[in-house]
């Protein structure tokens, strides 16, 4: 069985940041987008885990590397792939190229499923999901781990209704936003990011505080962190 999944995509005005080009949050919105159809093809997406299995898909750590971010209106192409079946863990690959096959930005996601309701964690082998002849990865470099330590609160975002997902809690894009929201746009536009790692430490819901944390590491490196009542929910490294 073919495991890629690949598709044109309009970069339309609702993935764009005020720059004109998609936009950092906004290209996991795409990325999901591929993991999502994708896992549809092969029979493993969320509505089959939650209506047959009473479960859901948890994506835990990303990493995105921007080579060169597409503007509105081009053309391009995304191709998702699961790179391995690791017991209760997959990792899923996204190229996205233009029409001519260039490469324009490389994402590896972390995926693992929970239970509904005990919120632990699933065996991929007791679960509709590939075990073999997986494509080569395109990018699968090492996640890292952060030292935020010592990092300095910016500001709070409570979460409200439009923050939650179908699984009842924040959705991760929204994560992304809180983050990118320590820098103003002017520094964004003068600034373009070349990576970023995400990792998804917990969970929060409608009603919580969050706090969302800063630190500069260097010219090139910040982390940023959010938390939740004394818990990190969060954890963002941005590499310009």
């Amino acid at each position: 069985m073919n495991l890629t999944f690949e598709r044109e995509r309009d970069i339309c005005s609702a993935y764009l940041d005020s720059s004109l080009h998609l936009g950092i949050a906004q290209s996991q919105l795409l990325i999901q987008d591929g993991i999502t159809e994708c896992f549809e093809k092969l029979g493993c997406d969320g509505i089959v885990y939650r209506e047959n299995f009473n479960a859901f898909w948890v994506f835990t750590r990303m990493k995105i590397k921007f080579i060169n971010r597409p503007q509105w209106r081009d053309l391009v192409k995304v191709k998702t792939f699961p790179i391995n079946n690791a017991g209760v863990r997959t990792c899923v690959n996204t190229e996205i190229t233009d029409l001519q096959g260039k490469q324009l930005i490389l994402a590896n996601q972390e995926a693992c499923v929970l239970n509904l309701e005990t919120r632990r964690p699933m065996r991929l082998t007791n679960l509709p999901f590939p075990k073999e002849n997986f494509p080569e990865a395109v990018f699968n470099t090492p996640f890292e781990k952060f030292d935020i330590s010592e990092a300095t609160k910016v500001y709070e975002q409570r979460i409200h209704s439009q923050h939650i997902d179908m699984s009842k809690h924040t959705n991760n894009v929204e994560y992304a936003k809180f983050a990118l929201n320590v820098f103003s746009d002017d520094f964004l536009q003068t600034h373009e990011i070349k990576e970023i790692e995400l990792h998804y430490t917990g969970e929060s819901r409608e009603g919580e505080l969050l706090e969302i944390f800063h630190k500069q590491v260097n010219d090139s490196t910040h982390y940023c962190q959010i938390r939740c009542e004394e818990r990190t929910v969060f954890e963002m490294s941005i590499l310009f």
